[in-house]
């Protein structure tokens, strides 16, 4: 019979518990499950069916929870040199490759199932292509060229897709504005992250642009063009019929005051002004989607 010291051996302990946390990147997949709940609610023509939404939000954590461990995997070596992530589960040693192969798998297989079955075959596809780019594309990209983070924003912007598929099963012109918001939204965000990290990019070689471009003239340019993108595609809601005027009125001032940070950043490219940017962003999205909630066409 094993002793108590056998059986606490075979056990995940607390720490090892909060390793595989660590691996699904949470705090990102919280940003994963709104906008899937949002994608829901704009599809949704009815009442809303509960178990439908269960099953879906459920389903797109997990699958890019996988995607997450996945990523993580395929980058412990790039992690094991950048400061901001060597104590990460895999380079820390706290966790082996294979455990992180078969949660992976385990979490990506299950949240697609559920989607199958629980939802349509039409979410669990976008799901499929949300973990193929992100994990096999985008990921092993990002060592090859700046590009990686145009491809890496494709799968950033699939989860209302997912969230509009499990809804009305179809893909119409409404879940493509949604994902074209997402997308566009998606780059002065991420290029503002580049550059406040660009040295700890260098250093695991990862090839955003700012590494590419040190003086940081293309990165603003970069960042102020999408930030201007952002302006009509914001507006497309109103314009398709999925909201109203209010909702108009207030993405206007929302894209314009995201566009007008971006111009900061491109007259001074400080760490302050990237920040100003990044944290805009982060308020821009949320309020975007509850006008768009709230003032529905």
């Amino acid at each position: 019979m094993p002793s108590k010291s056998d059986q606490t051996a075979v056990l995940p302990t607390g720490r090892a518990w909060a390793d595989f946390v660590t691996l699904i990147k949470p705090r990102v997949n919280l940003l994963v499950l709104v906008t899937t709940v949002i994608g829901f609610h704009l599809g949704n023509l009815g009442g809303t069916d509960l178990a439908l939404l269960f099953h879906t939000v459920v389903g797109t954590f997990l699958v890019a929870s996988g995607a997450a461990a996945f990523n993580q995997l395929l980058e412990r070596d790039v992690d094991a040199r950048m400061r901001r992530t060597m104590h990460r589960p895999l380079p820390g040693g706290r966790l082996t490759n294979l455990e992180a192969f078969w949660f992976a798998a385990a979490l990506s297989a299950i949240g697609l199932a559920q989607l199958w079955f629980g939802a349509n075959a039409l979410a669990a596809l976008v799901a499929v292509a949300t973990l193929v780019t992100y994990a096999l594309v985008y990921t092993p990209l990002k060592k090859v060229t700046s590009l990686a983070t145009v491809v890496g924003a494709v799968p950033g912007a699939l989860p209302p897709v997912i969230g509009w598929a499990a809804a009305r099963e179809t893909l119409s012109i409404e879940a493509w504005v949604l994902f074209a918001i997402v997308f566009f939204w998606q780059m002065p965000h991420v290029l503002a992250i580049s550059w406040l990290y660009r040295e700890d990019y260098e250093r695991g070689g990862i090839r955003v642009l700012p590494v590419e471009d040190p003086d940081g003239r293309s990165t603003a340019f970069q960042m102020v063009n999408y930030a201007a993108a952002l302006v009509p595609v914001s507006l497309l809601p109103t314009v398709i019929g999925m909201a109203g005027r209010v909702y108009f009125a207030g993405a206007i001032v929302l894209s314009i005051g995201g566009l007008a940070l971006a111009i900061r950043f491109a007259q001074q490219h400080t760490p302050e002004r990237a920040r100003q940017v990044f944290y805009g962003s982060l308020i821009y999205l949320p309020i975007l989607w509850v006008l768009m909630l709230a003032n529905r066409a």
